[in-house]
């Protein structure tokens, strides 16, 4: 099914930037049929939401189904294109390998309804591309029944084929009997060669030395390449080798009939066949997007209905498995962008992953808007943008005289003229290739009307004014790739609040630049330049340790949490303990007054006397006694009503509700629900929490 609405403005060179073609080539190196080569070749990523919504399911149930162990059959299929042709025209004879693709098709999709009809659980979106599809058995019986399980016409498919394959093996009896009784004769005259016998022609011929060749009654039917073995076939053979193809014709013949019959039966059966080749076509796709996800870890997003993004644990899928293949650690990140924070600016050291970060938003967005599941936490959220425009790399070519400066200018300016609010862009690199004093003013202005135009974007860059612009745009924000400047090396890792340095100095050090030389260039710089360099790595290195110290306190406020419940859970247990006994001795001290009064009662009961003064005195005191008790249970009901907890709201989290621990005030939001166990965002810090721990705010 291919999207009703592509995006806009999707090109080759977008393509290419953001690698998605290299995407297209995994999937049509996974597709099982042409007609999912083609469509993986020629897939483009969509701006309806309810198709990519639609794709995304689909791919997600084919990979639970897979997982599920219930014996889901693979989509391996040849497709019946050509069937379905020849069926539709009268008179038109299907041969073997026809009938062979016919009768898979039709086991696999009887297993597929099997499968879904004996599941406990529902898949909406597989049972949607079989819907109508009903389980046949009669097309399976009809080909066995004439095709054996090699996929050779049976003997008994027709009382006549019998009869003539039967007549064949009879004449080829006679064959063999006749060449053995020639042979035996010819070598016991000592006329045949060291091979004794070839087959040639098709047909089984003595090898005959040449000098005796005349005396051999038969048919010569060649020679060696030497000439020194002639090849006969013996005389007795000849009639009955004409006799074995006359019947081989014939054999021919009715298997021809025998197909023309069956091709006659199964075709009343075309709509099914059509229908077969459509839902195994779709769900060999559907496989094939599945397959691509199991292999970079995909998982389902959620599809927001406004533009934006927020990538949880997200990886580069193509980095990620290089970084596999090599054994490296590939770093994931966390980017969101939204309508108050909606262009983001990343800074920081060459080579530190700015370019990466911004090409994974890039490639995630497209692949899931195309219907792929994309390697995140699933708990991540992508919008529905309509266009995406990257422009990354060096595009300089020679053929036309461009630069690399003029080429993104050419770019910047259809990035100006088609830039709207359910645009994401793309910039690497924003306003370098020119002087960078001049270069980074235009690069400002360009910055300042993009966002003036409601884009959404990220954009990586080293000018100073760019990152200061940022910081002052209620609705842009800067982001930093860490750098430990300890060991010298970059971290791979972004962080949203400041701007970053870009660690011009100590990147150079890494890469063996001599330190006289890094001083001489720090000496030829402004020496307000060179400490706010200093300014913002440090400052780097101080938010790294407020983070750490952030996080510990997080984790000792929800060790505390915990000592505080048991503690808690502890004297409600003693407070509850002595409540009991309390009430087992007041129980004990009534039934030891009743008893006393019972005692009283039975002293002064007359035998064979009139006792209605005693009886008038036990049902005052029967009376007094229910009332008491009555009043105290009034009582209980208003201590137990009256000692009522307070309402945290914990019944309304839900995945996105932002909530507090009830013995702290650190707030965060929540990314995951699995029954009582919430999984919050407490800044950087993801934990687990018990529902019951938490109160809901909003």
């Amino acid at each position: 099914m291919m999207p009703g609405a592509p995006i806009d403005h999707f090109d080759d060179q977008v393509c290419e930037d953001l690698e998605f073609d290299v995407i297209r080539g995994m999937l049509v190196s996974l597709a099982g049929c042409p007609t999912s080569e083609a469509r993986a070749a020629n897939l483009v990523p969509s701006k309806d939401r309810h198709w990519v919504i639609a794709r995304l399911e689909e791919a997600d149930e084919m990979k639970r189904l897979r997982a599920s162990g219930m014996g889901f059959p693979l989509i391996e299929f040849e497709e019946l294109t050509r069937e379905i042709a020849m069926l539709t025209v009268r008179d038109s004879v299907l041969d073997e390998l026809g009938f062979r693709r016919i009768s898979s098709a039709c086991r696999i999709m009887n297993q597929v309804l099997e499968v879904l009809d004996t599941s406990d659980l529902p898949w909406p979106r597989i049972e949607a591309v079989v819907e109508g599809q009903t389980p046949n058995t009669e097309l399976i019986e009809a080909i066995d029944a004439v095709f054996d399980a090699k996929g050779q016409v049976r003997d008994d498919a027709s009382p006549e084929l019998l009869t003539i394959r039967g007549d064949m093996t009879a004449v080829r009896r006679k064959i063999n009997r006749a060449f053995l009784r020639a042979m035996k004769v010819l070598q016991d005259k000592g006329q045949l060669a060291d091979i004794r016998e070839g087959f040639v022609q098709e047909r089984r011929a003595l090898a005959v030395i040449s000098s005796y060749k005349r005396q051999v009654q038969g048919a010569v039917l060649g020679s060696s390449n030497t000439g020194s073995v002639t090849f006969i076939e013996p005389g007795p053979c000849i009639p009955l080798n004409h006799e074995l193809e006359m019947l081989r014709d014939d054999e021919r013949k009715e298997i021809r009939n025998i197909l023309r019959s069956l091709t006659r039966s199964i075709r009343r059966h075309l709509p099914e066949i059509k229908g077969y080749q459509r839902s195994l076509t779709e769900l060999d796709w559907i496989a094939t997007r599945a397959r691509l996800a199991s292999n970079i870890q995909g998982s389902l997003p959620q599809v927001r209905r406004k533009p934006g993004l927020h990538l949880l644990s997200a990886y580069h899928p193509l980095l990620q498995l290089a970084h596999q293949q090599a054994g490296k650690i590939t770093h994931p990140q966390h980017v969101e962008l939204h309508a108050r924070q909606r262009m983001l600016v990343i800074s920081g050291p060459n080579a530190g992953g700015k370019s990466i970060t911004m090409k994974t938003v890039g490639l995630l967005q497209l692949m899931a808007q195309s219907g792929l599941l994309i390697p995140c936490h699933n708990a991540s959220e992508v919008g529905i943008f309509d266009a995406i425009l990257p422009d990354i790399g060096d595009h300089q070519s020679i053929e036309n005289q461009l630069s690399t400066y003029s080429y993104r200018l050419g770019r910047m300016r259809h990035f100006l003229h088609v830039a709207h609010p359910r645009a994401l862009l793309l910039l690497d690199e924003f306003g370098t290739g020119s002087d960078p004093e001049l270069g980074g003013a235009l690069a400002e202005v360009f910055f300042e009307e993009l966002y003036d135009k409601g884009v959404f974007g990220v954009v990586t860059t080293h000018y100073a004014n760019i990152k200061t612009r940022a910081a002052k745009l209620p609705e842009a924000f800067n982001g930093s790739m860490l750098f430990d400047r300890e060991s010298l090396s970059p971290k791979y890792q972004l962080e949203i609040g400041q701007p970053g340095s870009s660690f011009t100095f100590e990147v150079a050090e890494i890469n063996g630049i001599p330190p006289a030389l890094i001083n001489r260039a720090k000496g030829k710089l402004d020496k307000r330049r060179v400490e706010l360099d200093g300014l913002l790595s440090d400052l780097h290195k101080e938010k790294s340790k407020l983070a750490k110290l952030t996080n510990r306190q997080l984790r000792a406020e929800l060790e505390a949490e915990k000592a505080t419940a048991e503690a808690e859970r502890m004297k409600q247990a003693l407070v509850d303990k002595e409540r009991s006994l309390n009430e087992q001795l007041e129980a004990l001290n009534v039934a030891r007054v009743r008893g006393s009064k019972l005692s009283q009662f039975i002293d002064k009961f007359a035998s064979g006397q009139s006792n209605k003064d005693l009886f008038e005195e036990i049902k005052t005191y029967l009376a007094k006694e229910k009332a008491r008790m009555e009043s105290q249970v009034g009582k209980s009901k208003g201590t137990k009503s009256a000692k009522r907890r307070p309402n945290h709201q914990s019944e309304k989290i839900v995945r996105g509700s932002l909530v507090r621990l009830r013995t702290g005030q650190e707030r965060g939001d929540v990314i995951a629900v699995e029954g009582d166990q919430i999984t919050v965002m407490f800044g950087a810090f993801k934990t687990k929490v018990e529902r019951s721990r938490l109160t809901w705010l909003r």
